[in-house]
């Protein structure tokens, strides 16, 4: 059984759903601690002016002081979600799929989750589904008991409980994972290569580092072809 491990994030990037469409099962690693600074409640979108962040709002208390992803409120005393449907339509208003995904966008934005997780969990799930990601199974770090070792040892622990025997990772935790400890496991270990062919976009130069929406409004039921490789496309 092929395993993906990543923390959920806001609107993610095409990679993140080519990991969830090659894993069997996706682990959501929500049960760590929560970088202020990542991705876990922010993402980019192109717009006429350049680069645009869109940053879901949270409760400050406590996230300096590590707190888990799962615990991470969302503070619905700003009007955030009207904001961000604002800026997706002022900016992909023009792209060939956009009313095609605007009733998509309005149900996300009506939601009311009080989690930072719940919210970019469930998201991401329906985005996988309007993908065609349909295979991959679905959990969250924080069901599994006994899980109580750090980085390399916490991942291990997580895969032998869900019974892998191959591993699927980002290229960036190379820095960090003890290839050693895999091999004692017996679970093998990939990282994964990003090397997507570009698309169509509205505003020059190509950017591939932008949320998953870009590529939906831009190739519509094609999207899930811009991230195989040649001969998958074929």
């Amino acid at each position: 059984m092929i395993v993906v491990i990543l923390q959920p994030s806001y609107i993610p990037w095409r990679g993140y759903f080519d990991l969830i469409r090659r894993a069997d099962l996706f682990i959501f690693y929500d049960d760590v601690q929560y970088d202020k600074h990542g991705w876990r409640n922010r993402n980019q979108i192109k717009s006429p002016q350049g680069k645009q962040w869109l940053t879901i709002p949270v409760h400050s208390a406590g996230v300096t002081h590590g707190i888990e992803i799962r615990d991470v409120k969302i503070d619905w005393s700003k009007p955030w979600q009207k904001n961000h449907l604002k800026a997706l339509t002022i900016s992909y208003n023009k792209a060939p799929y956009f009313k095609k995904y605007l009733p998509l966008l309005e149900k996300f934005y009506s939601r009311r989750d009080e989690s930072i997780a719940d919210f970019a969990i469930e998201t991401t799930k329906e985005l996988a589904r309007e993908l065609g990601i349909r295979d991959t199974r679905f959990m969250r770090a924080s069901e599994l008991e006994g899980i109580n070792g750090q980085k390399t040892d916490r991942l291990i622990q997580i895969l032998t409980k869900v019974g892998t025997t191959h591993y699927i990772s980002g290229p960036s935790a190379r820095d960090y994972i003890e290839q050693e400890k895999f091999e004692a496991a017996s679970i093998s270990l990939e990282y994964i290569v990003y090397d997507y062919p570009e698309y169509p976009q509205l505003y020059p130069p190509f950017d591939s580092n932008v949320t998953i929406m870009d590529l939906l409004f831009m190739t519509g039921e094609d999207a899930l072809k811009y991230m195989m490789k040649d001969e998958e496309r074929k």
